[in-house]
């Protein structure tokens, strides 16, 4: 065959590439969307696997491997669930304070029902419909039938977890021994980047959460702002949550200083320094620490985020970055998917030389 004859083939064969990418990625996204029960837990398991392997691998160079792997269980649940109570205890002291000034939150509410019923505007009626007994004991069942879900979740994400860390050393023998080595070589080096790309992401991220929740519990302290050392919890629990946990971070503490200040503002003040706080750390400091490991279009973290948010929920919203890392990882080791990574990202080239 003549080399215009080969040319003419690779032109063709990629032009065929491109739209049976696209049917696979619809495909992928609908088995996503109706089999998240399966494949949530199982991309949070893969996720955090990519964070404890370190820990293990030490371990296990030390001791045997099931007691290395059960140390390793061990420090995730603990951490998991350190974090989980703090936050837990300040959401708790905010919202039993704002439960016993219920009385205040409402007057506030009628005030405000007045100057729009004085303008044409007639809430009243809204509130009555849809916020009755009937509503809050749907909502009572709600929150409990999420609770129960939200276990069964993580019983089965660390079982998926606990299954991972035990095949770790086997999976990637059957890599090494794939009889097609360019796969093998694209598996093995983008689950070594991916793994370094997550804890790196999830550094920068813990950095930023810590030094916004600072931020804001100095603000919170200096104005008198009541609960500041929660609202910096509360803030620091949210930043990472990309968009919504921000916005989520700004408002409640406004919503407090409702009842707490006398002006509006008072208020007004609180709520843009706030999203000066969230704008500093998010827009200004956090993209120069970050580096490539978040060099993503703008454009495209927005439109993955409400992609997966659609997809999974609030799990979705977390899992969102992870999941677009892992795709422009292995989209930029493959000759010919790697215009994508170019376009949309710029995750690293190079490969880190241990796994």
């Amino acid at each position: 065959m003549t080399d215009e004859a080969h040319q003419r083939s690779d032109g063709a064969d990629r032009a065929l590439t491109v739209p049976l990418c696209m049917i696979a990625a619809i495909m992928a996204a609908v088995a996503a969307y109706y089999a998240s029960s399966v494949f949530a837990p199982l991309a949070v398991a893969l996720f955090i696997m990519a964070l404890v392997w370190p820990l293990q691998r030490l371990l296990q160079s030390h001791m045997p491997h099931l007691l290395a792997l059960l140390l390793t269980m061990i420090a995730t649940i603990a951490i998991g669930m350190g974090f989980a109570s703090v936050v837990v205890w300040a959401v708790s002291r905010v919202g039993r304070s704002v439960m016993m000034d219920f009385s205040r939150y409402e007057l506030f509410y009628l005030s405000f029902a007045d100057w729009l019923e004085l303008r044409g505007v007639s809430i009243a009626g809204i509130w009555a419909d849809h916020f009755d007994g009937v509503w809050m004991m749907s909502m009572a069942r709600y929150f409990g039938s999420r609770v129960q879900t939200t276990l069964v979740f993580w019983i089965i994400a660390f079982t998926y977890l606990l299954l991972g860390l035990l095949e770790v050393g086997d999976i990637r023998r059957k890599i090494m021994a794939m009889k097609n080595p360019e796969a093998g070589r694209i598996l093995m080096d983008g689950t070594r980047i991916i793994a370094a790309q997550y804890r790196r992401y999830l550094m920068v991220r813990t950095m930023m959460s810590a030094l916004t929740g600072a931020l804001v519990w100095i603000f919170a302290k200096v104005v008198g702002l009541p609960f500041a050392e929660e609202w910096g919890v509360i803030a620091f629990a949210l930043n990472y949550i990309p968009f919504i946990g921000p916005f989520l971070a700004t408002l409640l503490p406004t919503l407090l200083a409702i009842t707490t200040f006398e002006t509006w503002q008072a208020v007004i003040l609180v709520f843009l320094c706030l999203n000066v706080i969230q704008f500093i750390v998010g827009s200004y400091i956090e993209p120069r620490v970050a580096g490539n490991v978040l060099s993503v279009s703008p454009t495209l973290v927005l439109f993955v985020i409400f992609f997966w948010t659609f997809l999974w929920g609030l799990l979705g919203t977390l899992l969102a970055m992870p999941i677009t890392i892992a795709i422009l990882t292995f989209c930029s080791l493959h000759p010919r998917s790697r215009w994508l990574a170019d376009l949309l990202g710029s995750p690293p080239k190079e490969v880190p030389s241990s796994g």
